[in-house]
């Protein structure tokens, strides 16, 4: 409402009301001054007053159309809501296509990098698209193929009963009347099929369910485990399916009444009972009394019935519904892509400052392992892990993470529990001189790495601890590390990096302390030397 348009309506209010007031003490009084000689002129005379008053407040609001507008807008709005859901999630697509651009970026394998692309490419063009895809999915034989056949009215493709007819999608082109978008119907290979080309042929099968608008998946008897599992997979990604019996002309009517009944129950949670749909695509010939083969006409109706209601009703906001779901699933893989590779930088960093600091505790070893003796290495460290992951974090804020994550590990009993689980390992591999060294760099660096793995988890979770706390953090760490075969690894790497740098310089130590015994040629010569002065 415009300002001045405002101003006027509380102005008015503020009148009606005083108004409102001074008239019924009028009114009182008035009525008390005339009650008493003509008491039904008063009363007549009261009701005209209220009459007259009632009009005046009706013209008010009648001016400022205040209820007919809330009713008007509220309709407006609904219509505005209708209208614009499928524009809604397309502009939610077009952000999630520019945000996995952003996030591509960043993405250093470049074969990676420009397939991402291509597919956020393919998507963006797919928002301008004019076809519903409609795709056909489900175990070999199913009837598949005879089922687009029976669409089509012609025969579009080979139709046996072996299984692996259909070895790569092929789509084909549907018009229904009063649909303006023509639709593009996708015959898949079969799923659950036997061998290595079998398992290739379904995998291109659920890449094509994935990319459906509307997903037709097909059996022919009720459905097994094998078929529940991926049905509800797709529905469970976002994918608008039709559950088709097919094959019903190969059962009687008592038999196709019961599987259809179980059918509908089984996946009445995800599809409604009317996605439910019985059909016999290409029934089998019988002979008829004069002997003659005869073909009856596919039983589809219903099927073509109910594909026409839901591509009409809601065609729009199908072709929506997949564009935005194909994004966020674009958007999804590109983040485990990068969190993938900001993992890798993340254990080369951990992996170099680990040694880092087993090299500062054994050069200068302490009466009991201290973790605030690292706790300038680990600071360096959380910063570096810190921006792998677009943190940027300053010298004190690394500090106070790492001596609050020493604090950790040594009030839960980490340390010692270390200092125990290597000492045992590594015992049976040095030399007793140098147990004492070694236990203690090797336990500084295992230290540092789960200090490392849980600074990784800290930067994930967008610089946040979690329900559990830091505390729970850095326990299940350290129970990941316990794992015999990462100790294994863990130990092996650590005689090679600690045990021998340290074995080799304890022995030019001890050499160095040796007198050099020269040959007795040379020490006559420096005694005839000595006596010449």
């Amino acid at each position: 409402m415009p300002l001045p348009r405002l101003i006027i309506l509380i102005i008015g209010l503020s009148i009606i009301l005083g108004l409102i007031i001074w008239l019924i003490n009028s009114l009182y009084r008035l009525y008390i001054s005339i009650s008493f000689t003509a008491p039904l002129l008063a009363n007549f005379l009261i009701f005209l007053i209220m009459g007259l008053l009632g009009l005046l407040i009706y013209a008010f609001i009648y001016y400022f159309n205040l209820f007919s507008s809330r009713k008007t807008n509220r309709r407006r709005h609904q219509r505005y809501a209708n209208l614009k859901l499928p524009e809604q999630k397309t502009e939610a697509a077009q952000e999630n296509l520019s945000a996995i651009r952003r996030q591509v970026e960043t993405i250093q394998d470049k074969v990676t990098q420009k397939a991402l692309l291509d597919r956020s490419q393919a998507i963006a063009e797919n928002l301008n698209r004019g076809e519903l895809k409609v795709v056909v999915f489900g175990t070999g034989s199913a009837g598949k193929t005879s089922l687009v056949n029976a669409l089509f009215g012609e025969i579009i493709g080979q139709v046996e009963g072996t299984m692996g007819t259909t070895k790569v999608g092929e789509t084909y082109r549907l018009k229904l009347k009063g649909l303006s978008r023509t639709i593009l119907i996708t015959d898949t290979p079969g799923i659950l099929e036997a061998g290595i080309e079998g398992t290739e042929r379904e995998e291109i099968a659920r890449q094509l369910a994935t990319e459906a608008d509307l997903l037709l998946f097909v059996i022919d008897n009720d459905l097994r485990q094998s078929e529940y599992k991926p049905l509800q997979i797709l529905v469970d990604i976002g994918k608008r399916s039709l559950l088709i019996f097919n094959k019903i002309d190969l059962y009687t009517e008592e038999e196709k009444t019961q599987i259809l009944q179980q059918l509908k129950e089984r996946v009445h949670i995800f599809i409604p009972e009317q996605d439910v749909i019985s059909i016999a695509a290409n029934p089998q010939t019988f002979l008829s009394e004069t002997g003659q083969k005869i073909q009856p006409s596919p039983d589809i109706l219903p099927l073509i019935k109910r594909l026409a209601a839901i591509l009409r009703a809601e065609g729009e906001d199908l072709i929506a519904d997949n564009i935005l779901l194909q994004s966020q699933r674009l958007g999804e893989e590109a983040r485990r892509l990068i969190d993938r590779q900001r993992k890798r930088q993340s254990e080369q960093i951990i992996e170099r400052y680990q040694w880092i600091s087993a090299g500062v505790i054994a050069v200068t070893p302490l009466p009991v392992v201290d973790m605030l003796a690292t706790a300038a290495v680990n600071a360096q460290m959380v910063m570096e892990i810190g921006q792998v992951y677009g943190c940027e974090i300053n010298s004190d804020r690394g500090k106070e993470l790492a001596l609050s994550l020493g604090k950790t590990l040594v009030s839960l009993g980490v340390v010692k529990g270390a200092i125990d689980l290597l000492g045992k390992a590594l015992q049976l591999n040095i030399a007793t001189y140098l147990v004492g060294k070694v236990i203690q760099g090797v336990t500084a660096a295992y230290l540092t790495r789960i200090a490392g793995k849980s600074f990784v988890e800290y930067f994930r979770q967008d610089q946040d601890w979690g329900d559990g706390g830091i505390t729970e953090v850095v326990q299940r760490q350290f129970q990941l590390s316990r794992k015999d075969e990462f100790l294994k690894a863990f130990v092996k790497d650590a005689i090679t990096k600690v045990v021998q740098p340290l074995s080799d310089r304890w022995e030019e130590e001890i050499e160095d302390t040796i007198p050099s015994k020269q040959p007795p040629l040379q020490q006559e010569a420096v005694l005839e030397e000595e006596d010449d002065w």
